[in-house]
């Protein structure tokens, strides 16, 4: 079905691909109770190049309908992960990082002969190594995580309790991945309105945080009874907020660009007021044509925090502060001032 697709098309490709678990025998827990385990026909592979063979074909397919700018990612195990990364970067693909999804609540190893597996491994890449700049919202990564950058380790619990889809009591899906780490994975690589690849849709997880964020879904599944229940979960969904800017993080790579110089046209400064570094340990004046000068120096906002620093180069909008009421704050309120001022409809 990918191969009929048009080549080029998808902004982001997110595959959860069976993981040939491999397993000969039942799992039981010490009370001897049965482990619901992956036991269905779609893992199991009769030897490895066989499944070899199945992760280049479907790989294949994905990088031709993948956008010269879009990303994949995909997620496995100990099991199968490092034989679909080396058939990535044989096929071409450019390794962006590798993402550690460590699980709150793995399950125990029952037998007690090996560590539990408490993480599965995601690789996100680029189409090639083009150098081209693939979706990346670092700003609302950094939100999510309380303004720290985000780490490649991601702590999100396994998917549980009203989330997990059921059938006649049980697990209606064995590896139904929590919409948690999907909302990450979407939000990181994707904007609104972006079309997201699923070939390995499953129950629909991507396709109902997909929506839910404003973007477009397209799964492919060719379990039938899965495609129902994703079609039901899906349509359950509530849409995403109609204003797309709640569905985004505005990145400042992309802000409009504000000269120094502005904040003095627009009155916000005037000449012969002091600036001040974080740490009031050096001060310079303002002159008219939005150059400062300290220690018979003078230059941009940029070029005197440099200088006085003894750095090869400064942000001078994060360095210099001015004084109010006693307490500092940074020159660079003022700047996002005349940016939220920029985005605001006039009229008249």
């Amino acid at each position: 079905m990918m191969n009929g697709l048009e080549a080029g098309s998808v902004d982001m490709i997110f595959a959860d691909p069976p993981y040939n678990l491999q397993l000969t025998g039942d799992l039981r827990r010490p009370d001897n109770s049965l482990v619901d385990g992956v036991d269905n026909d779609w893992d199991k592979f009769t030897d490895f190049e066989a499944y070899d063979r199945f992760t280049r074909d479907w790989l294949s397919a994905a990088r031709r309908v993948l956008k010269d700018d879009g990303s994949l990612w995909v997620i496995g195990s100990y099991h199968n992960i490092f034989r679909v990364g080396s058939i990535l970067q044989d096929l071409g693909f450019w390794v962006l990082n590798d993402i550690v999804w460590r699980k709150a609540n793995p399950m125990p190893n029952f037998r007690g002969t090996r560590f539990t597996n408490a993480h599965e491994t995601l690789i996100w890449c680029a189409k090639d190594n083009a150098k081209r700049r693939v979706t990346f919202n670092y700003a609302a990564m950094k939100e999510l995580n309380e303004g720290l950058q985000m780490r490649s380790d991601w702590h999100i619990p396994l998917c549980t309790g009203g989330e997990r889809l059921k059938k006649d009591g049980l697990k209606a899906h064995p590896t139904q991945k929590p919409e948690a780490l999907l909302y990450r994975v979407i939000l990181a690589a994707t904007n609104p309105g972006d079309l997201i690849l699923d070939p390995f849709f499953g129950t629909g997880t991507t396709g109902a945080v997909a929506k839910r964020l404003g973007r477009h879904y397209l799964g492919i599944e060719r379990d039938a009874e899965y495609a129902e229940m994703a079609e039901k979960r899906i349509a359950q969904t509530p849409a995403a907020a109609a204003e797309t800017e709640l569905l985004s993080t505005p990145s400042k790579r992309t802000a409009p660009r504000i000269p120094f110089g502005a904040l003095l046209e627009r009155g916000l400064l005037s000449a012969g007021d002091v600036l001040f570094d974080p740490k009031r340990r050096w001060q310079a004046r303002v002159h008219a044509d939005g150059s400062l000068a300290c220690n018979r120096e003078r230059g941009s906002i940029h070029k005197i925090g440099a200088s006085l620093q003894g750095a090869p180069s400064c942000n001078g909008w994060t360095f210099w502060h001015y004084d109010v009421e006693g307490k500092l704050v940074s020159i660079d309120v003022l700047r996002q001032k005349l940016r939220d001022e920029m985005g605001k409809p006039t009229s008249g």
